[in-house]
């Protein structure tokens, strides 16, 4: 299996702007990349050009220009092409999809954050001086920069990455690992239902509290953003020092409330798998859910629209981006993975309005946003955990039809 590690790298001030200078690089070849590509498909009979040329041209860019992208490892470049033509995949396969297409757009020099090194060895060496007690990481154009390295690497490593974060550095590795032993069995199976009110409700009818990090941390955020909009909008080098500090604090903000959502997630889903042998969650389209409201049209008034309550499904979409669902389940599905744990996903339609002793199932079963009164039976109990137990016994269901 492939683990990912995230150390925070400590470069000298000469290493600082070497690697500011490998991101600008990196990102003007992705950008003349995108520009080559659009002016064949539009000036040149719509010619569409590969990955496959745009990397053969990379010696005869090396060599006119040295000082730029002679430098820097090859393989980083070619990688960094290659990222393009995912971008294109992927813009054609939402257009197959009828989705919106999402054409790829150039990247401004504080947009690009990350370069790639396909290959420990080639351009970069993680721990190059292996007899040195602090850990280093050796990157062509360079040199050797200290690196944090607050866990041991397990595995052989395949890949390593710059990511640049506000001020910071970091290198990110994949390892590949042997496959884990499987946590001792529990005979426990669990079904959880995700919500605003409470980030989760397990159908043991154990509640776990939203924590809300975005709305704690608004009125910091919204005086660093009034505080930042007394700026005029320029380009980075145009940026005054106060105007620099300004957009860091916001940037530095943001991150602390991205930082605390993801401890948060990987605390959840870690009780739950050391708790649970079997986890079933809800397949939730969270896309869906958070669109904005669509504009009514009134029939009696051209140009005039009746009320469709968008302030309401904004907030509503700013509550579901502050939980984190999407984070959450793929941390708990790659843990379930390495602890030999099963998480099925499972169809969300109707959990909380089935009745789990009669079967009944109507909108009227859920009167209020917590309560469920079954109209058939009478039964009453939580909305939430009335989900939770429907989620679990379609987890079930899925996990023996699958067995069979």
């Amino acid at each position: 299996m492939i683990r990912a590690y995230k150390f925070l790298m400590r470069p000298t001030v000469r290493q600082t702007i070497a690697l500011g200078e490998m991101l600008r690089d990196h990102c003007g070849l992705y950008n003349g990349a995108l520009q080559e590509r659009r002016d064949a498909y539009r000036h040149v009979s719509r010619t569409s050009i590969t990955y496959g040329q745009q990397s053969a041209q990379l010696k005869e860019i090396r060599a006119f220009d040295p000082e730029r992208h002679g430098r820097w490892s090859f393989s980083s470049q070619q990688a960094t092409l290659r990222r393009l033509d995912k971008a294109f995949a992927a813009f054609f396969r939402r257009i197959k999809a009828g989705d919106a297409p999402g054409y790829p757009r150039f990247r401004g020099a504080m947009w690009f954050d990350t370069v790639d090194f396909p290959k420990d060895g080639d351009g970069c060496r993680w721990d190059a001086t292996a007899h040195d007690p602090v850990t280093r990481v050796r990157f062509q154009g360079v040199g050797h920069v200290k690196v944090n390295q607050h866990r041991p690497v397990v595995g052989k490593v395949k890949t390593v990455s710059v990511k640049r974060e506000g001020r910071k550095w970091f290198v990110v590795l994949t390892a590949e690992q042997a496959r884990p032993q499987p946590l001792p069995t529990t005979g426990s199976v669990v079904g959880i239902d995700m919500g605003i009110a409470s980030f989760l409700t397990d159908s043991n009818g154990a509640h776990i509290k939203n924590p809300r990090h975005a709305r704690n941390a608004a009125a910091k955020l919204q005086a660093a953003q009034r505080a930042l909009s007394r700026y005029p909008r320029c380009r980075a080098h145009h940026r005054t020092r106060n105007h620099q500090r300004a957009v860091e604090r916001v940037a530095a903000l943001h991150g602390k409330v991205r930082r605390q959502r993801l401890d948060h997630a990987h605390k959840t889903a870690l009780d739950l798998v050391r708790e649970h042998d079997v986890i079933a969650h809800e397949d939730l389209k969270i896309r869906n859910m958070s669109k904005t409201a669509q504009p009514k049209p009134d029939p009696d008034h051209p140009g005039a629209f009746l009320p469709n309550g968008a302030a309401a499904k904004s907030g509503l979409n700013r509550a579901i981006a502050d939980a984190g669902w999407g984070v959450f389940l793929t941390i708990l599905h790659a843990k379930a993975e390495s602890a030999g744990r099963e998480a099925i996903a499972v169809d969300p339609r109707n959990t909380s309005r089935q009745c789990p002793q009669c079967g009944h199932t109507a909108k009227e079963n859920r009167p209020t946003q917590e309560k469920f009164h079954c109209v058939s039976c009478d039964h009453q109990a939580h909305a939430d955990e009335v989900g939770a137990t429907n989620v679990l016994r379609a987890g079930l269901v899925h996990r023996n039809a699958n067995q069979a």
